[in-house]
């Protein structure tokens, strides 16, 4: 049995001196509250959200507590994005349709043939889902996204807008103004 005064016995005493001030235990909180009392109440965070409003005078470091990195790749379009999310879900769900079903056939329970079936299905509805998500990736690219292939749908609809939307200016510029641009009814 070991007893507190064996275990405090075995270990070797460090005296203070002998350890830098940055490893003495509580050290880190004590030079982060010097820190704060030194700024004052600049330290706090900012009621409005004005992170990266320029830092008080007395501040060492002009770092704001939020940075903003652009993103590596683009982010997914929203039709593009459901449905990924729809696959993930489906997915999971049969996945854990697939372990209860294994599960139960080692368990040799009655539950484990319809199981069984519902993990068959699931898994042809996940291989669906999984699909949706490529199709619905490439529809989108060849509708809005590249416009460089030859077979692009894009440039056909973006030559349709441009030719409605001159078709509404040339409207416009010839419809009648009226008596709108007159100074007075005489």
């Amino acid at each position: 049995m070991d007893t507190e005064a064996q275990r405090t016995a075995e270990v070797p005493e460090r005296r203070t001196a002998d350890v830098p001030a940055r490893e003495r235990p509580g050290a880190a909180a004590a030079e982060h509250r010097a820190e704060a009392a030194e700024e004052g109440p600049e330290h706090l965070i900012p009621a409005d959200g004005s992170f990266d409003a320029v830092p008080p005078p007395g501040r060492r470091n002009g770092r704001s507590l939020w940075t903003v990195e652009p993103a590596v790749r683009a982010p997914l379009p929203d039709p593009v994005r459901t449905a990924a999310v729809r696959a993930v879900i489906i997915v999971a769900v049969t996945l854990i349709m697939a372990m209860v079903a294994f599960l139960c056939t080692l368990a040799q329970v009655w539950f484990a043939f319809p199981a069984v079936l519902g993990t068959v299905g699931g898994t042809v509805v996940a291989t669906w889902s999984v699909l949706d998500v490529w199709i619905t990736r490439q529809v989108w690219n060849q509708r809005n996204g590249v416009v460089s292939v030859p077979s692009s749908t894009a440039r056909a609809l973006r030559r349709e807008r441009r030719r409605a939307r001159r078709a509404a200016r040339a409207a416009a510029r010839a419809r009648p103004r009226g008596r709108a641009g007159r100074l007075s009814s005489v």
